[in-house]
């Protein structure tokens, strides 16, 4: 286990305004810690093929994708960045909008009042050429990731 907080707090949006964060090294910053974690949970189970790494939106970074296939273990990360993907000219989103919805999942909700409701995920997923970020591509590779898209079934769409 491994216990972290931050020494002094500041709001990534004041951040952004004075640097661009794709371009520092990622060893200078906090997000460096999903990468000590990853690796060292690896080493420590000693069967890399048999972990599988999850994490939120925090962890949307390029450098722990290329770290899990480094040590040969897998991930799953929601992302929040629509990434450069094929051959530069497109993007995720942009690929994923033509990939044909492979299955519908039903799940639990709550409304905005609270109360319980349904929503219907359609759920795509394909290889995808990934690339670094532009600022990186000298020092990354471009990785073929699997891609899940899973997306929530507009009100005209549902089924009864």
């Amino acid at each position: 286990m491994k216990f972290w907080t931050r020494k002094k707090f500041r709001g990534v949006a004041a951040l952004r305004r004075e640097v661009n964060l794709t371009r520092i090294p990622i060893e200078t910053k906090e997000s460096i810690r999903w990468l000590e974690n990853l690796k060292q949970s690896t080493e420590l189970f000693e069967k890399p093929s048999q972990c599988i790494h999850i994490g939120d939106r925090e962890a949307d970074i390029y450098e722990l994708f290329c770290a899990a296939q480094e040590v040969g273990t897998h991930f799953l990360v929601r992302t929040c960045v629509n990434r450069l993907a094929g051959d530069g000219d497109h993007t995720v989103a942009t690929i994923m909008d033509e990939v044909v919805v492979k299955g519908l999942h039903r799940i639990e909700v709550q409304d905005s009042k609270g109360n319980p409701d349904q929503a219907v995920l359609e759920i795509r997923y394909r290889k995808i050429r990934i690339l670094p970020p532009i600022g990186k591509q000298s020092r990354y590779p471009a990785l073929t990731l699997t891609v899940i898209h899973a997306d929530e079934r507009g009100e005209e769409q549902k089924e009864d």
